[in-house]
């Protein structure tokens, strides 16, 4: 003897399988990580992110690929950028327990390929006032050279 198809049932089925497809659906859609801020490439990590909220003292810091170099502007200032290998007299590595003074720049270590810039009495920005700031990573290939630099710009705010 066949049942008579319960329509109750059969609508109840229906609203769920519709309900898991558009659930499977969103997952797919969403975006989170890298995705969301919209990294190039050559970012690996960096902190203080688009859309990050920082205290007025945070350090900037970006991560690229190896083969890469960058200089960075904020708020308009482009700020001068020291490399770490050029820190010592004469490039050489300093003695062990030698003291080596840090410069108020931008500081561009090529052995990590990371840049960074901490706000700090005597540098150009000595903190993040309250609001928001602009940030733009300007990078190239090394054998490229600069002329042919790519920028990547974001904003931030302070507390």
């Amino acid at each position: 003897m066949k049942r008579p198809i319960d329509k109750q049932l059969l609508l109840v089925s229906a609203g769920v399988a519709v309900g898991l497809v558009l659930i499977v659906a969103g997952f797919r859609a969403g975006s989170t990580g890298r995705d969301s801020l919209k990294l190039p490439e050559v970012i690996e990590t960096m902190s203080v992110s688009p859309g990050d909220q920082v205290l007025q003292q945070s350090q900037i810091s970006v991560d690229l690929l190896e083969g890469y170099e960058a200089s960075l502007t904020l708020d308009g200032i482009a700020l001068e950028t020291t490399r770490l290998d050029e820190l010592s007299a004469g490039g050489a590595a300093p003695k062990p327990g030698e003291q080596v003074e840090i410069p108020p720049t931008a500081i561009f270590d090529p052995g990590n390929n990371i840049i960074s810039y901490t706000p700090q009495i005597g540098a150009p920005i000595e903190a993040f006032s309250q609001g928001e700031h602009v940030a733009v990573l300007k990078y190239w290939k090394i054998v490229e050279g600069e002329a042919k630099a790519r920028t990547f710009k974001w904003t931030f705010s302070a507390d």
